[in-house]
């Protein structure tokens, strides 16, 4: 899109990109029918962002460009549901499901009674509404009359229509869930941080709809089946037609719902789906059955908790029995130590499992988990399975308890369990078990900025032993990279030279490269700013650490941890004797303008990011936060400020528009 485009074309041309993308989005994550590829897709979304960037008066909260917010939220009000989401009642057997009916039939004697069944997605219920066509609000179940206000977290999921062709007052309902391939990838980010992974694909899609930062929500891609609509406060017909009115507007529904004349064919469903649930990309733990017809479940009613026209009947639990051969301890590429039980094999579920998570130490000692003992385990969903329960009476005497290691089974380098957490990690960032991720963030670009040496490259330095530590990267030469793959004369020239700039990178960067356990860029800029050299910084004391700003005793314990390991003591002698700059540069001497004055950003920009102008503020001595509070001193507002806006009013606060803010910071 040329730069010169004028206003009047602009108003044509976002109206039919958002269309474009909106119809793409429902093909992708609807109809799972995708018409162009990733790429012409990720083509006209940026030039949507580009033209709402130049043109924000034209940005509305429907444009698909505004699925993820710009700021993270400061909680969740509660607000009262406009219908109660009641919960289902649960039934095990066909004998209780036909109890169900008989008191169904009690109600409407001689009445024909139809059914829908529908998979019971395992994940979290929420409500959501629309006027005018527009997406308005999401709310959690919460105690079934008043739930949390998640909007912008379930305006993330890409599936939901954030505009449908009827302008009446809609609400519809569904469940939120994460299918299989998002969940173990949020679970290696767990672990990864050296967090405790989720249990089950419920519990992460619950946790992540809480998240505060829209952003974050995104990452995690959600998903969700919509399953009822009311229209004005009123029910569809009947539930089999209404999931027709769904899908005609644009929502994703279950496609392996059914409709059900007798109760024998809903028994027929859920014996069906009990034995193929283990070929969805998703966990479900049984049917629901709805009766049809609005009018008949209008007659049923509700008890105080539960309609009388719909049950839960839940399939056997996925649970075997076996025995624990040995345990031993996994190292993640964080140095997170999680212990991991082999299992006499068995069949559960289609396959045959030979391990499962212990997730932590905490948890081995909670169970009383030892090698030999006979363990009931349950597998959640297509993910590694979970130990339940000890069978302690099947015990002979035999059973061996274990012991966590107080060194890393990888490189013998003494473990750390900061306090309060129930992770151990290895503290060496050149252990073998995490080398790849180290050397990866010690090269990325908001630490020693090394371009080119990308995963692909770091494989190969690997696998041919050219790196066996972090600063073996400054003992690369020219021969050791020209013969790799895609690394002809070129490339590995650049590559020597981009190492050798990272060599005079600013002290910050350094302390930030390094990985200390919650050490972020800004932290390691505030070290950086008050200790002036990494010696100084290594030999400071826990105390000395916590009269630094935003430094406490967790923190600092890390810190100190960190510089007395004899690895560590070693790596860094390595890197001075590379000839890396250890110092903070002088030029952050000079005193900084805004030094002291606390900036919330809030709507959007039109010539920065947000991580640019909090760069700017930052450079300049000044403190982002979040939210507004007495403590802020400048609210700098872009497009569609926000409640923010309001808040600062209140509180007197000094508020900068864009053009007074660049003015500010020297580049108005």
């Amino acid at each position: 899109m040329p730069q010169s485009l004028t206003h009047a074309q602009a108003a044509r041309r976002i109206p039919k990109l958002r269309q474009e993308i909106e119809h793409h989005e429902k093909k992708y994550y609807v109809d799972n029918d995708p018409q162009i590829s990733d790429f012409e897709f990720d083509q006209l979304v940026r030039e949507l962002q580009d033209l709402e960037r130049r043109f924000p008066g034209f940005i509305t909260p429907e444009s698909p460009t505004q699925r993820v917010g710009e700021k993270p939220v400061e909680g969740f009000p509660t607000v009262s549901h406009r219908l109660p989401m009641l919960s289902l009642d649960n039934c095990y057997t066909v004998e209780e499901l036909r109890d169900f009916e008989g008191r169904i039939r009690k109600l409407l004697p001689e009445e024909t009674i139809e059914y829908v069944a529908e998979l019971k997605i395992d994940g979290l219920s929420t409500s959501i509404l629309y006027r005018g066509g527009k997406y308005v609000q999401a709310l959690t179940r919460g105690d079934g009359l008043r739930g949390d206000d998640v909007s912008a977290n379930i305006k993330t999921i890409h599936s939901l229509p954030l505009v449908i062709d009827d302008r009446r007052g809609i609400e519809v309902r569904g469940e939120v869930y994460l299918p299989f391939e998002s969940f173990r990838q949020i679970n290696r980010e767990q672990e990864n941080q050296g967090k405790s992974p989720f249990a089950n694909p419920r519990n992460a899609a619950s946790g992540s709809i809480r998240l505060l930062d829209s952003k974050e929500v995104g990452r995690r891609r959600l998903d969700a089946f919509i399953y009822y609509i009311y229209v004005d406060d009123r029910e569809w017909p009947t539930q089999w037609e209404g999931l027709r009115k769904l899908k005609q507007e644009g929502f994703k529904t279950n496609p392996h719902s059914r409709h059900c004349r007798t109760l024998q064919e809903v028994i027929d469903y859920w014996e069906e789906w009990r034995e193929k649930r283990d070929g969805l990309d998703y966990d479900v733990d049984g049917i629901v059955v709805k009766v049809n017809s609005a009018e008949q479940r209008a007659t049923l009613g509700t008890t105080a908790k539960s309609p009388r026209w719909a049950i839960s009947f839940k399939f056997p639990a996925r649970q075997a029995t076996t025995k624990i051969l040995a345990i031993r301890v996994q190292v993640g590429r964080t140095g997170a130590l999680t212990p991991v039980a082999d299992l006499e094999p068995v069949r559960l579920s289609g396959t045959t499992i030979t391990r499962s998570t212990l997730h932590n130490e905490d948890e081995v000692r909670r169970k009383d988990i030892r090698v030999g003992d006979w363990v009931l385990i349950e597998r959640s969903g297509d993910v590694i399975p979970k130990v339940v329960a000890v069978m302690k009476e099947r015990r002979t005497g035999k059973e061996k308890k274990f012991a966590f290691p107080d060194h890393c089974p990888a490189c013998g380098s003494e473990t750390f369990r900061p306090e309060g957490e129930v992770i151990s990690r290895c503290t060496n960032p050149s252990c073998p078990a995490r080398l790849r991720e180290s050397l990866l963030h010690f090269a990325s670009r908001r630490a020693m900025n090394i371009e080119g040496l990308g995963d692909s490259l770091v494989d190969q330095l690997l696998e041919k032993k050219l790196v066996r530590a972090i600063p073996d990267i400054y003992s690369l030469r020219y021969d050791d990279l020209v013969s790799l793959e895609r690394m002809g004369p070129k490339s590995s020239e650049n590559l020597l030279d981009e190492i050798e700039k990272s060599k005079s990178r600013d002290l910050a960067a350094l302390a930030f490269a390094l990985g200390i356990r919650h050490v972020g860029e800004r932290l390691a800029q505030t070290l950086a700013g008050h200790f002036r050299t990494l010696d100084a910084l290594a030999e400071a004391s826990a105390e000395q650490l916590t009269e630094v700003e935003d430094i406490g005793p967790k923190v600092a314990e890390s810190i100190v941890f960190f510089f007395r390991q004899p690895e560590n003591f070693a790596l860094i002698g390595k890197l001075k004797e590379a000839g890396l700059n250890f110092e903070t540069r002088v030029s952050r001497r000079i005193a900084q303008p805004l030094a002291g004055k606390i900036f919330v950003l809030t709507g959007t920009l039109a010539s920065l990011e947000r991580d640019e102008a909090k760069e700017v503020i930052e450079n300049l001595g000044g403190k982002v936060t979040s939210s507004v509070s007495p403590k802020t001193d400048y609210l700098v507002i872009g497009e569609s400020p926000g409640s923010k806006l309001d808040k600062a009013h209140k509180l007197n606060i000094a508020i900068l528009n864009e053009q007074e803010f660049l003015k500010l910071v020297g580049k108005g």
